[in-house]
């Protein structure tokens, strides 16, 4: 196997240094340049992605963990852990013939409250209506006699038969049978009113609070049917029949796992980069990316850690991502479809944070050349400044070569080290 190229730099490197610093007296003899074996990368036009990864969570998209509203022992189970339901699909029925004979009661009760309101919508006028319509009726007739006695009075008078007092009298007695006509009248319209619109409210009060007391004893009943408030699949039915749940205790537990949310927490810088909508894959232990797509983004820090919380949502109609599994997230914040890409390795960085790249010309001299780095990403680095496409930079083996002064580099030349086999593993 040939040596690698850390061993091979150094030595040549080395006695480069030496030969520079001892200032041998030779001076006849031509200098020659140290040749230094190096990997070279090309500079390429490609995509790059800006990608922002985490750990992450898997949850159903929806969950329904159903809580019955009334306290009874379990009747029977319709479905099994892992079966599949739909919405308003039977789950569990609980006892309920307490429950059913107070509806039963209760209906009857109505049917009664219903009969009477009806009767009393048909009913006759009551009686003290009666006595009042027969006294209209008597007022009218002494107001009808009262008055016949009056006109044949004014007659005789103006024949000269009676005496004018006789008619002032009759007048009188016709103006107060008028009066009690009217009085007795009026009192007749505003008892039958009354009297009617009384007994049919007092009617119609009785049914509907029987018929509310029917809808409660229903819907109790209704209650010891447990049913599915979404598609999903069973995920928990911890219960047995004829075992009685604990109060607010689940007995069955659904999920909707057509779609699945991982939830992550990225520092505040990152989550600044995201916005929702943008692409995402989501890494699970098999190592297969699933597509997903940022659906949230928390406006608040998670008080604990001083992060943000991402959701993350991905179609999962094969079931293979399974609540409960953690997972690789990988969130992509930008992509730059035509960048000009190296790889990392030939990033170098100075101590005062400023970056370079060993530049490779046609000669294969070396030369140190500043850059300006984008996205990073992936073994990658976008350069945005300093470089051209098709130029060949250094990788393995360029830090060797950017530690030396600039005259030393200068009297450096490289050759490209040949392509890496696969090692094959040792017998044993």
């Amino acid at each position: 196997m040939r040596r690698t190229i850390r061993r091979a730099i150094r030595p040549a490197l080395v006695g480069l240094v030496c030969a520079s610093l001892a200032g041998c007296s030779r001076k006849s003899e031509p200098d020659t340049a140290t040749v230094v074996t190096v990997d070279v990368a090309p500079v390429l036009l490609s995509q790059i992605q800006r990608t922002i990864r985490a750990e992450g969570l898997i949850y159903p998209r929806q969950q329904a963990a159903i809580v019955p509203k009334i306290s009874a022992p379990i009747k029977k189970a319709y479905v099994q852990r892992g079966a599949r339901v739909r919405a308003g699909q039977l789950l569990l029925e609980l006892e309920s013939q307490d429950l059913a004979g107070a509806a039963a009661e209760s209906h009857a009760t109505f049917e009664q409250a219903q009969a009477n309101f009806e009767t009393a919508a048909r009913a006759t006028v009551p009686q003290e209506v009666q006595k009042a319509e027969l006294d209209v009726r008597a007022a009218r007739d002494a107001f009808d006699a009262q008055q016949a006695i009056y006109d044949s009075r004014e007659r005789l008078l103006r024949e000269g038969a009676i005496a004018e007092k006789d008619v002032n009298d009759a007048r009188a007695s016709s103006s107060q049978a008028r009066s009690q006509y009217e009085t007795a009248r009026k009192r007749f319209e505003d008892l039958q009113g009354f009297a009617r619109d009384q007994e049919l409210k007092a009617a119609a009060a009785q049914r509907d609070a029987a018929k509310g007391r029917l809808e409660s004893a229903q819907a109790q009943l209704n209650y010891s049917r447990i049913t599915s408030p979404i598609d999903g699949v069973v995920t928990d039915l911890p219960f047995y029949p004829g075992e009685t749940p604990p109060n607010g205790q689940p007995v069955v537990t659904v999920m909707d796992l057509s779609q699945v949310i991982a939830r992550t927490h990225i520092a505040q810088s990152e989550a600044a980069e995201l916005k929702v909508g943008d692409e995402a894959n989501l890494i699970g232990p098999g190592g297969a990316p699933t597509a997903a797509r940022v659906t949230q983004i928390s406006p608040a820090l998670d008080a604990a850690n001083t992060t943000v919380e991402v959701w993350v949502e991905a179609n999962n109609g094969e079931r293979a991502l399974r609540p409960g599994t953690s997972l690789r997230v990988e969130m992509i914040a930008r992509t730059v479809p035509n960048a000009l890409v190296v790889p990392q390795a030939a990033v170098l960085t100075s101590p005062s944070g400023a970056t370079f790249a060993i530049v490779i010309d046609t000669d294969n001299k070396p030369h140190r050349r500043k850059i300006a780095v984008g996205i990073r990403d992936a073994g990658k680095a976008q350069v945005t400044d300093g470089l051209e496409s098709g130029q060949r930079v250094a990788t393995t083996g360029a830090f060797e070569l950017f530690k030396l002064e600039p005259e030393v580099l200068s009297k450096v030349k490289v050759q490209i080290a040949p392509a890496k086999e696969e090692e094959e593993p040792e017998e044993t």
